[in-house]
């Protein structure tokens, strides 16, 4: 019979772990940046800990993880893959909203002929088009694939710098007419058109997750598989597996971020720059669970598979990021800090962040936000409320939910120094960006 995880036993091991140290209740709570009267009510059970609370102790302690298995995590909302729909039977739409919001939803054809989808009581665009003129391969005579490859293209770079709800429209309707173009492709081009339109379900997934929405990110994601897998695109297939394990891992559900990371890189004639973004995942997924040496080995495996991508990069779109050319380093900084390091955390992002162009501002900020949070955590209050306070304004105009968990946490960790100046200047800001009005 399993052992499931309970905090009850988490105070007590605390307490022995630390006087083995030999370390007073005073001197840890100085270490760990937290009140001595809240570790004090941790360790009696009085207060229940948090999972970043566990993996600062298990840093501080070498405790490999042992606290942070002791705090159950939370159950994520079930990610089972949707059923794959009929390709033939089904009808996207966007629900366009008066304020300019909007939202997609995938109808079979019965349910709109018998009236189910009158329900939606907002305007309404199905995205049907005609067929493209008969005649000519998809580049042949008019470039209609290579205008379709630059259509992805500006749509990720906008990605970058307006909020992923603005995007998402714009990628579903691409999305939608690329599957027209593959009705109407034929011989050498099919393969070409099918991994375009895999690429681009990806990132649709991608927005829909920022939006957050994770269960049409979800969808997505399988839509991608299914097109890349009818075509034999197993680069695009085993790169959703990277994707769904994005999912899981901002649920905070590690044991499933890893389990897909490495159900990627298991996958046959998977592509060297593929199996990196892969390690890199597994080892957040690891960092969750408290797992240093696990961690840091999936990272080193990260670093090699990156350095040897070189010209085996699958044709089409750029897989992953395409705005941060150091992805190891922020990774690693990333990881140091959920596992409880975030000095050594502070000073990786210091440097990995400064190489994020300042056009890249959805990764500038995503990245600064952990920056200012690692520096926050290593007791710097001041330079990190500098550093949160631009990256605060972007995260609000960018409109991302995975940014945003990040703000959270930030808002969390200062409120340990809720009478320091620069803690109460910066607050106003964090409340307006977490402001859900």
């Amino acid at each position: 019979m399993s052992m499931v995880p309970t905090t009850e036993a988490f105070g007590p091991r605390l307490r022995t772990m630390r006087t083995a140290k030999g370390l007073s209740l005073s001197e840890f709570a100085r270490r760990l940046f937290y009140s001595k009267g809240h570790v004090s009510r941790i360790e009696t059970g009085k207060q229940t800990p948090s999972a970043e609370f566990a993996r600062r102790c298990d840093a501080e302690l070498d405790a490999a993880g042992a606290l942070t298995a002791l705090v159950p995590a939370i159950a994520p909302p079930g990610q089972s893959d949707p059923d794959q729909p009929n390709e033939s039977d089904e009808v996207w739409t966007m629900t366009m909203a008066p304020d300019g919001g909007g939202s997609f939803v995938p109808f079979g054809r019965r349910e709109l002929l018998t009236g189910s989808a009158a329900l939606l009581a907002v305007p309404r665009v199905v995205t049907g088009f005609p067929p493209y003129p008969a005649g000519g391969g998809t580049d042949g005579g008019d470039g209609r694939l290579r205008h379709h490859r630059q259509l992805l293209d500006t749509a990720r770079g906008l990605g970058q710098i307006v909020p992923s709800c603005t995007v998402l429209p714009i990628v579903v309707g691409q999305a939608q007419a690329l599957r027209v173009l593959a009705r109407d492709t034929t011989g050498s081009d099919t393969r070409a058109v099918a991994t375009l339109s895999a690429r681009t379900a990806e990132y649709a997934g991608w927005m829909a997750q920022e939006a957050g929405d994770d269960a049409t990110a979800a969808w997505w994601i399988s839509q991608a598989v299914r097109i890349a897998t009818e075509v034999g695109d197993h680069a695009t297939a085993t790169y959703a597996l990277v994707r769904r394990a994005s999912i899981t891992l901002y649920q905070g559900d590690a044991a499933a971020t890893v389990g897909l990371a490495r159900k990627a890189q298991s996958a046959p004639g998977t592509p060297p720059r593929i199996l990196g973004l892969a390690a890199q995942r597994e080892a957040q997924g690891h960092a969750l669970a408290g797992d240093y040496d696990a961690c840091l080995r999936a990272i080193d495996r990260a670093a090699g598979h990156l350095r040897s991508a070189g010209e085996a990069e699958p044709a089409g779109p750029t897989i992953g990021s395409s705005h941060v050319t150091d992805t190891v380093s922020v990774v690693t900084g990333w990881c140091l800090h959920d596992l409880g390091r975030p000095g050594q955390a502070a000073s990786i992002l210091d440097r990995a962040v400064a190489g994020i162009p300042v056009t890249a501002v959805r990764a500038r900020t995503r990245f600064g936000i952990r920056q200012a949070l690692a520096h926050a955590c290593a007791g710097e209050v001041d330079h990190a409320c500098t550093l949160a306070t631009p990256m605060i304004r972007q995260a609000r105009a960018i409109g991302s939910a995975t940014i945003l968990a990040d703000v959270r946490r930030l808002a969390t960790t200062l409120r340990r120094w809720n009478s320091h100046p620069s803690v109460r200047a910066v607050e106003p800001l964090l409340a307006t960006a977490l402001y859900r009005g």
